[in-house]
């Protein structure tokens, strides 16, 4: 959802560009990545290092196949055009059937959707890379080494307004104003990343193919002052609960009793006293299936559902609606939203677009933050995406929600957290982690498009790694038995999560044969493609579960829901405790994801309350048991080291 953005002098810029600036003929684009960055820093005298660091922190000098990322942008300069991104529903997660407060004993009636809004017209940076360069807006687009000219020639525009000098540390007012920001501290961090980066360097492979290098300046010195004079609006001080220099601004959602006649109307979350009475041990990455404005309006209505931070695409700037404290309604499932705090990113999961880079870095720095504050383990057990938490009965599986989606780069995500999936032991390791190359592993998958549902997806990067019944390509894919109650076999289609895997979960090895290995899991041995020269998974270890001698098969549950002595004397109607379609049997292992996991329910029905935590004494373990998190009774199993 691109936001307008107001740039200094902007519009009276493009009003008069012509009189100030001659375009330039288009030249004859360089083939290579690494030269097209060279040639246009040259024709428009800006430092190679300046352009190569501001691309990077956009789309880590990748293509994207021409398509836009969620913030209008395009290409390896992030050139925005608004014009092209159409209608989007005014809701954040219009599919599914899944009730976001996730308690059964309250289920949630969201308010119907309002009509289709066009996207805001944001700042059309493309629309001043064609007036430039003179080059087609159409090649803008989708020509990298013509929209590298283009994101060159802007940075030189602004450059000039401000009046610049031609040392590297001078353009750090035009780097932060090509951010797209509209407040100071969120301009700052984005040209603080910039400037970080180009004293550390970077070398990667992008997405086509192309090798490129930022040799590292350890002594740049950039005049950050320069901020001052960009006309943009200083952050209002409010009490968020964000890193220091992330720019978080605070946008409530409203805790109101619409409807006094009824208790239970209010909304759209419930207070709590959080980590006090409830631990804190779960962050959600949800994306808003929707454009930001349009998300923050939603989270801002008190008959809707609510998350505690909104992320946008542009320039990864950070609101916040719901305190930690407090639980918000957001991941369909009441013990994980009682547990967990949730981050909503701008994007979709299945169409043509794509996350930034600066989206990604703010969020890894929240995190990083939070976890720290709540003392939560940065694994994928911990860190969930909307699409790995379980349903709570098997009336609510088929339902649930599977943002972010294929395409968000768990692998690059983890490691911009300081937590990196690597190889931690030898090649038969009785446990691998998923982790293919995000930039070439192109698994085919379709349905992306809406409007021509059977058509492939778009040749990306994914996260995903697909699982068949048999060591084949050619094998079908395995069971879901809560999807597809009928027996059939998982498929491609992009929101299938049935029968794949995502980067940083943990599996059982159950067999290996040549370049497959096989895992457990949903109570089958399940195989993916997992060559030496071109790996899937690393080597992993840690403890596996499987059921205790005697046992021939063990529930699998969606919540940590006490037993039902707990709730004699609370006042508090005893919460059934509903198995999944699924068992663990006997044979099988789960990887462990979280060890002893308490039992409670927190109990929030009416505006005037009561609002009473029942504990139980059963104990609980977290496992990686399919692609969403579950939990088994821990007297039911036998934990074991897999070394």
């Amino acid at each position: 959802m691109p936001v307008v953005r107001r740039h200094l002098a902007l519009g009276a810029a493009l009003a008069v560009l012509g009189a100030l600036v001659t375009p330039v003929s288009a030249t004859a684009a360089p083939a290579d990545r690494q030269d097209a960055f060279t040639a246009a820093a040259t024709e428009f005298g800006v430092p190679p290092s300046v352009l190569l660091g501001v691309s990077y922190l956009q789309s880590r000098w990748d293509a994207n196949a021409g398509e836009p990322s969620r913030g209008a942008g395009f290409g390896p300069m992030h050139l925005t055009d608004a014009r092209g991104l159409g209608v989007a529903p005014d809701t954040h997660h219009g599919d599914g059937a899944e009730d976001p407060r996730g308690d059964t004993a309250r289920p949630l009636r969201l308010p119907e959707p309002a009509p289709a809004g066009a996207s805001p017209a944001g700042l059309q940076t493309l629309d001043l890379a064609a007036r430039l360069t003179g080059a087609e807006p159409a090649r803008l687009r989708s020509d990298p080494a013509v929209n590298i000219r283009g994101g060159a020639a802007v940075l030189a525009q602004y450059q000039r307004e401000l009046r610049g000098g031609g040392a590297a540390g001078d353009w750090y007012g035009a780097v932060a104003r090509y951010s797209g920001a509209t407040d100071t501290a969120t301009a700052r961090r984005f040209a603080d990343d910039v400037f970080e980066l180009l004293r550390t360097g970077a070398d990667r492979v992008t997405d086509d193919g192309h090798r490129v290098r930022l040799t590292a300046d350890p002594g740049i010195s950039p005049r950050v002052s320069q901020v001052d004079g960009l006309g943009l609006r200083a952050p209002k001080p409010a009490a968020t609960e964000c890193p220091r220099n992330l720019g978080c601004e605070w946008i409530p959602a409203p805790y109101e009793h619409f409807d006094p006649t009824k208790p239970g109307s209010y909304g759209n979350h419930d207070q709590a006293d959080r980590p006090r009475d409830l631990k804190i041990k779960y962050i959600i990455v949800h994306d808003t299936e929707g454009y930001y404005d349009t998300t923050l309006r939603l989270v801002q209505n008190p008959k809707y559902v609510s998350w505690q931070y909104t992320l946008r695409s542009v320039d990864g700037h950070v609101a916040q609606h719901v305190k930690a404290e407090d639980v918000a309604w957001q991941a369909g499932n009441w013990y994980i939203n009682s547990h967990s705090i949730g981050l909503e990113h701008e994007g979709f999961a299945a169409k043509g677009t794509w996350y930034t880079e600066a989206m990604y870095r703010s969020s890894a720095r929240l995190v990083r933050y939070l976890a720290h504050k709540y003392d939560i383990p940065l694994d994928r057990g911990h860190i969930l995406g909307h699409d790995n938490v379980p349903g709570t009965t098997p009336a609510t599986v088929r339902g649930m929600h599977w943002d972010p989606g294929p395409y968000w780069d768990w692998a690059h995500y983890f490691d911009l957290l300081g937590a990196p999936f690597q190889t931690s032991t030898g090649p038969w390791a009785g446990i691998v982690t998923i982790k293919p190359d995000y930039a070439t592993h192109h698994p085919a998958m379709y349905g992306c498009d809406s409007a021509k549902p059977a058509d492939p997806c778009p040749v990306r990067g994914t996260t995903s790694v697909f699982l068949h019944t048999e060591p084949s390509a050619d094998a079908p894919l395995v069971k879901d038995p809560g999807l597809r109650p009928d027996g059939s076999n998982s498929t491609r289609h992009v929101s299938d999560y049935g029968g794949r895997v995502d980067t940083g979960q943990r599996f059982a090895v159950a067999e290996r044969r040549g370049e497959w290995t096989a895992i457990w899991y949903l109570g089958q041995k399940a195989w993916f493609h997992n060559p030496r020269s071109k790996p899937t998974a690393v080597n992993s270890t840690g403890y596996t579960v499987t059921p205790r001698p005697g046992l021939t098969e063990v529930p699998v549950f969606g919540r940590a829901y006490p037993e039902e002595a707990a709730y004699e004397g609370t006042g508090v109607p005893y919460q059934p405790i509903a198995p999944l379609q699924y068992s663990m049997r006997a044979g099988e292992k789960y990887v462990l994801a979280e060890h002893n996991v308490s039992t409670d329910y927190y109990f929030a029905q009416n505006w005037e309350g009561p609002r009473t935590v029942v504990r139980g004494k059963d104990k609980y373990y977290q496992v990686f048991f399919g692609h969403r998190a579950f939990f088994v009774k821990a007297a039911d199993v036998r934990l074991s080291p897999s070394w």
